[in-house]
């Protein structure tokens, strides 16, 4: 048995974590079904039925995670050999944006998208602010860094580069050029190429 059992559709959220597998090395073993055949194993392991959700055997013990921020960085603890940790100077920064991109940035991009609007002097509750708010935030951190920790890249920028990638590709995030320079980046990346290439070859499979 492979140390970590990953669930996943190939079209989802599962994707970012499929990354951050092949950017640790991980030893694992995927479970990928479509949302109409979900193993109801997926259900005791996480009670909202939803992907990406990780399995990590550890000894005698199964350990879950959920939530692909969570996923990501889990997976960079437990493999501290791959390098991809902040050091002392960049754990603010790392903290700062993997949180920042899971949760005012994803918020902000699904609520422009399903077109809710947030009544005016309500921003604050909202907590996103709004999407331009949040896209200015971090583009001012884009332009003078070349990843989410500084000038090295990290386990974080496996979750907020998915963001870009994602936001780029869809038209839910607008093409600026800190933004675009950042995909760049990041998208050259060994492990981004081959987590990529399952993903889609998955995906032609099950259209064809």
């Amino acid at each position: 048995m492979a140390e970590f059992t990953f669930y996943t559709v190939a079209m989802s959220r599962g994707q970012i974590s499929r990354w951050a597998l092949h950017e640790a090395g991980a030893d694992y073993e995927h479970v990928v079904f479509d949302w109409a055949t979900r193993p109801e194993i997926l259900k005791s392991f996480n009670p909202m039925n939803k992907v990406p959700t990780l399995v990590h055997h550890h000894g005698a013990h199964d350990h879950v995670v959920t939530e692909a921020a969570a996923i990501n960085h889990y997976l960079a603890e437990t493999h501290p050999q791959a390098g991809l940790l902040p050091d002392a100077h960049e754990r603010a920064a790392y903290f700062r944006w993997l949180f920042f991109a899971a949760g005012p940035l994803e918020q902000a991009v699904v609520a422009k998208a399903m077109g809710w609007e947030v009544p005016e002097g309500r921003t604050g509750m909202a907590g996103f602010g709004s999407l331009e708010l949040a896209l200015d935030a971090i583009e001012e951190w884009l332009k003078n860094n070349d990843y989410a920790a500084g000038n090295r890249f990290t386990m974080a920028d496996t979750y907020v580069g998915s963001q870009f990638v994602w936001g780029l590709r869809f038209g839910s995030i607008p093409e600026r050029p800190a933004f675009k320079a950042y995909v760049e980046r990041i998208t050259q990346r060994p492990a981004y190429a081959a987590a990529n290439a399952i993903d889609a070859a998955i995906i032609k499979g099950a259209e064809g």
